[in-house]
């Protein structure tokens, strides 16, 4: 069942890395195999529970660790830009690259706080056998959801994204005493560049600015298309001063883009408003800040940064 990579429901261990030290491991191996089989269905039942990854994991590492002693779990998907590590990563590992039907299903490492002999080895593969179809469901699931929160001509997160990513971070906010702010993004005179050299040349402006603000953001932070040619960024744990200048820096940074239209060199500009999330305020609260700030740049010249006041 392991040894065919070629075959439905494989494990790849190709880049399995084991390190043992001879320990009896006589405690936790069972020599029932009725009573293991029937551990290994309880498995599978429990796991088609979920499509929720995280939730997933965490029923398997729970499942497994009466088997083995793992102290901890790391898996990663770059597909679906998911990574989860439950438990300290440490002690003797053994990694695996998931396959099922020839779809890669991510990496997978475990960690024992002892070594892990063969026959434990053989019984552990046998679960992640019974992990393997639920985990392609829960990433299919995964990426059906991605694609509903996509726009689909920039790639950034839609409205409905941003409304979840929100209230999400608000609720952080408000829980853990730590800032978020909000950067509403308006394109100084699109209308003008749609009108002068076509819709495509729009399109292609706004998917290069979406694609120049996930560059200059960190991974926490969040990129959402609110509508036409305005995005709204959300920065996780920053306050207005970090705001003001991260919106600085994207603003300078689009005033350098190039788009080439034909044979022809258009340069580009945009106009930033930024709002901090004060106690007790609501999303649409917040983001009206942000609007008015946002209106105030573009008052005042168009390509400006200006910070909504408290």
């Amino acid at each position: 069942m392991l040894a065919d990579k070629q075959t439905p429901s494989t494990i790849d261990i190709s880049t399995a890395r084991v390190r043992r030290l001879d320990i009896s491991f006589s405690k936790t191996l069972s020599t029932d195999q009725h009573g293991f089989s029937e551990r290994l269905r309880l498995l599978t039942l429990r796991l088609q529970t979920s499509l929720e990854l995280d939730r997933l994991l965490d029923f398997f590492f729970e499942e497994v660790s009466n088997l083995v002693p793992l102290r901890a779990l790391s898996y990663s998907h770059s597909g679906t830009d998911f990574q989860l590590q439950i438990g300290e990563a440490n002690g003797f590992d053994v990694s695996y690259s998931l396959s099922h039907s020839g779809d890669c299903l991510g990496e997978l490492c475990l960690f024992s706080s002892q070594y892990v002999p063969d026959p434990v080895l053989e019984q552990l593969e046998n679960a992640l056998d019974c992990l393997l179809f639920p985990l392609r469901n829960a990433l299919l699931y995964r990426q059906a959801v991605q694609a509903s929160l996509k726009d689909p001509l920039t790639g950034a997160g839609n409205r409905a994204a941003m409304v979840h990513a929100l209230s999400r971070e608000t609720e952080l906010s408000r829980r853990h005493s730590q800032a978020v702010s909000v950067i509403m993004l308006d394109m100084d005179h699109f209308k003008r560049l749609n009108d002068t050299y076509g819709h495509q040349a729009g399109d292609a402006a706004l998917k290069a600015t979406a694609l120049l603000l996930k560059e200059q953001l960190r991974n926490v932070d969040m990129v959402f298309r609110f509508g036409g040619e305005e995005f709204v960024l959300v920065l996780s744990n920053s306050g207005p001063e970090a705001a003001a200048v991260v919106a600085e820096r994207i603003r300078a940074a689009i005033q350098n883009l190039c788009l080439l239209v034909g044979d022809k060199q258009v340069r580009l500009s945009a106009s930033l408003g930024c709002a901090t999330h004060q106690p007790g305020e609501s999303q649409d609260d917040l983001l009206r800040r942000a609007d008015q700030a946002l209106y105030q740049a573009k008052q005042d010249g168009r390509n400006l940064t200006r910070v909504a006041s408290a």
